[in-house]
């Protein structure tokens, strides 16, 4: 196991483990440490001005220093105090997956560090987005609860099949971005599959909206008013270069609502609008209005269509509560567009309030299963509200051969051998042998095929993502096959991140001296004259120390300041200088 065991964790269903790394704290090289402190710096600085008060307040509550990247365990013994935790994942996890994780009340964290390259922003999720970003917030208890109710709601979300597809791209795309070895034609190329999937995705899924949600709000959110909104997004509170752009007047402050599920979004690039919430309850508000919306809440032929277009694991739930989990491949609707016949294909499950039913799982009903759904014709009453008496009269009884007539043109005729009841007496499944089961005249089941388990219900009430019971199927998912990329350094890095090292060790030991200072001052300028980061680091140790050789580094930031890519950044780190 790849995480320690607390009160928050050892919740998590096991599916969910398979996603979870080790964090690779030795792998930070102390240039990774130094891009940590410049970026926490000048976040707690600026970020105290504009963002929302939640966020400094919970930089205290959850531990996070701006010296020093945390630490997991860390985290995780200061988290468990508001009821979080937090594990570390490879990049970018499947959306259903991420939004399990929160509805476990637990953060799932990208291990990898951004690069100096990409110390504004980057397309990656790193340590500093999560950690940084999204922890602190969580200390806010309406947020927290918002966050976990996401994920609750989220997950459950139907996927398209293009839905996979577009994570992948997505994932691979965010890795080359990050990698400084890779080649521009392998950003061209991953850029452009992205581009053509956004393109071609057709009509929005559940899962590709709510994204849009979770991204309007989590990733990009602002609150207040549109006239003066603090940042509460944890992809703006994390990066150097969102959290001050979007404050300008070119991006575009809406109102948030149900719409912004309609908006998509480019992770590659800066947000050209943004949304403003009045307080974090309007969160929950859209949210609830979102999920009255989705098939989890709606059910019906739409749900039933949606699963089927999803070509994944699903679930349905018909009118008694019996639930019926597995791949959905066809359905058959009356002319008023209600669905009279469902059916999966492979292994199924019947459950009853998230519980397999005993006897009716996946080694039962391996090949499929397929039921009615309505009324029987003529009769008022459902099969579901008829009392043991009603039922004897329309001969719906043990050892009966009889022919069951459902609107719609449905034909069930067999011997019934039992029933199956929940713990208040309502009926649930019907057991036949003999059994042939016709649409008109299209044979659905056959005789020769077993005992036919008719699933109870008038209509279906519910329709989402995953299983009713996590625990009838075995995890078939995959984690990606595609890999963050761990980075090659060249003998000269990593002399240069000796040096870093060096600069740190001076600092914690605060033995300062004209001559360390000096010596790694002449060592940049002959080897490594472009590497900003670690002239700051050396000015900020002269200028506290009041050496005399703080005069020379500050002259040679200020000629590397002449430098467009450099200016923005070295203006930044001598503000917290002064």
């Amino acid at each position: 196991m790849q995480f320690q065991l607390n009160d928050v964790t050892k919740k998590l269903p096991k599916h969910l483990h398979k996603f979870v790394v080790k964090q690779p704290y030795e792998e930070y090289t102390a240039q990774n440490q130094a891009v940590w402190r410049y970026v926490m710096r000048i976040n707690v600085d600026y970020l105290s001005k504009v963002a929302h008060n939640s966020y400094i307040k919970g930089l205290d509550k959850t531990g996070i220093s701006t010296e020093v990247i945390p630490h997991m365990e860390g985290m995780n013994r200061i988290l468990k105090d508001i009821g979080w935790a937090a594990v570390s994942v490879d990049g970018f996890i499947p959306p259903n997956a991420f939004m399990e994780f929160q509805a476990y009340n637990v953060l799932v964290i990208a291990s990898d560090m951004r690069t100096i390259n990409h110390i504004e922003y980057t397309p990656a999720p790193d340590i500093i987005h999560e950690a940084a970003g999204h922890a602190p917030i969580i200390a806010n208890p309406e947020y927290a609860e918002y966050l976990r109710r996401f994920g609750e709601i989220g997950c459950k979300a139907i996927s398209s099949a293009k839905d996979y597809e577009m994570y992948e791209a997505i994932r691979l795309l965010s890795i080359l971005k990050e990698d400084p070895n890779s080649t521009e034609k392998e950003i061209t190329e991953a850029q452009e599959k992205v581009e053509y999937l956004q393109e071609n995705m057709g009509e929005l899924s559940e899962m590709a909206q709510i994204r849009n949600l979770h991204w309007w709000t989590v990733e990009y959110g602002l609150i207040g008013s549109l006239e003066n909104p603090k940042i509460y997004g944890a992809g703006l509170l994390s990066s150097i270069g969102e959290s001050a752009w979007c404050m300008k007047e070119e991006v575009v402050k809406k109102p948030y609502s149900i719409e912004a599920a309609n908006i998509n979004f480019d992770i590659t690039k800066p947000q050209p609008q943004l949304f403003v919430t009045p307080d974090f309850a309007h969160l929950s508000l859209v949210l609830e209005q979102f999920a009255n919306k989705m098939a989890i809440r709606k059910g019906g032929l739409s749900g039933l269509r949606k699963l089927i277009e999803s070509k994944n694991l699903g679930t349905i739930e018909l009118s008694t509560g019996i639930q019926v989990s597995g791949v959905f491949t066809n359905v058959i609707a009356d002319e008023n567009n209600k669905p009279i016949y469902f059916q999966t294909t492979g292994p199924t499950a019947l459950s009853n309030r998230d519980k397999e039913l005993i006897g009716h799982g996946i080694e039962t009903h391996a090949d499929g299963f397929g039921s009615p759904i309505g009324k029987l014709k003529g009769i008022n009453i459902p099969i579901e509200n008829m009392s043991p008496r009603d039922l004897e009269a329309y001969q719906i009884y043990e050892g009966k051969t009889i022919t069951l007539e459902f609107e719609g043109g449905l034909k069930v005729i067999g011997n019934v051998i039992t029933g199956t009841r929940d713990l208040k007496g309502k009926i649930l499944i019907i057991s036949f042998e003999n059994c042939t089961v016709t649409h008109n005249d299209k044979v659905l089941f056959q005789p020769e095929w077993g005992v036919y388990d008719m699933a109870v219900g008038k209509e279906v009430v519910s329709a989402y993502a995953g299983a009713a019971d996590i625990n009838s199927f075995e995890d078939t998912s995959e984690v990606s096959k595609t890999k963050t990329h761990k980075i090659k350094y060249s003998d000269n890095q990593k002399r240069l991140y000796g040096l870093y090292d060096s600069v740190r060790e001076i600092r914690n030991t605060k033995n300062v001296t004209e001559q360390k200072i000096e010596s790694i001052y002449n060592d940049l300028l002959n080897n490594y004259k472009n590497d900003w980061l670690l002239l700051l680091e050396l000015y900020e140790l002269a200028k506290t120390s009041k050496l005399d050789i703080q005069e020379k580094i500050l002259k040679s930031l200020e000629v590397l300041k002449s430098n467009n890519s450099y200016t923005k950044l070295i203006e930044n780190g001598l503000a917290l200088c002064h």
